[in-house]
């Protein structure tokens, strides 16, 4: 029996995926996340063999869970199942080290198919995108300011948003003071903002105040 864990904060996805794969047999849809945080904690608390991902989460970005995913269990496949088109996200997530996208609006032999290749360990790419992929016609997506941080200047950034005085992230990151400043006017440029209230803002409208590794 092949364990599906899906992270979806609508529980009617849930609940059609659980009957559709229970019609088809070999599936189990074991458990169901409502936010970005759940899943990471109910992945690191059980084995699973499939991990269905949606994007537009109320807590997490569906990327930024997926990167943290790929870091602590790299051998969890995780497949994306997104109401979002493939042009906006179909590259980021396969950067972040997705084993596919799937739009939510796709015939049902195609989500049995991605989620047999997924779970078997391989990649699924729809026909469309594989085409695209192939002409080069497909965007970049999306990309967020915050992603073209480095690092070292996405924990500048996060500890800036909270009022850490410069000198204190200095002592905790083992760096001068002259460094913290210029990861802080590297922060400011690469988010085209231009003081630190505008930060915190901007980590606030971004859910960023969620993500606490090593900060």
């Amino acid at each position: 029996m092949i364990r599906i864990l899906i992270a979806d904060d609508h529980a009617v996805v849930g609940g059609g995926l659980k009957q559709f794969l229970s019609d088809v047999g070999g599936f189990e849809i074991a458990g169901e996340a409502r936010t970005g945080q759940q899943a990471l904690d109910m992945a690191r608390a059980q084995h699973w063999d499939l991990l269905l991902l949606d994007i537009g989460l109320p807590d997490l970005d569906g990327i930024e869970v997926l990167k943290r995913i790929k870091r602590d269990q790299p051998d969890l496949p995780v497949l994306i199942f997104s109401m979002y088109s493939e042009d906006e996200y179909a590259i980021a997530a396969l950067d972040a080290g997705s084993a596919g996208y799937l739009p939510k609006d796709s015939a049902p032999d195609e989500v049995l198919a991605a989620i047999r290749r997924a779970s078997g360990g391989g990649r699924y790419l729809s026909p469309e995108l594989s085409e695209k992929l192939l002409s080069g016609s497909l965007s970049n997506g999306r990309k967020l300011p915050h992603e073209r941080l480095s690092r070292r200047e996405f924990d500048v950034m996060m500890m800036l948003s909270r009022g850490v005085p410069l000198t204190d992230i200095a002592e905790h990151l083992h760096l001068s003071p002259k460094t913290i400043s210029t990861y802080r006017t590297r922060v400011l440029e690469k988010l085209e903002l231009k003081h630190n209230t505008e930060i915190t803002r901007y980590v606030l409208k971004h859910k960023l105040d969620h993500l606490q590794e090593s900060i």
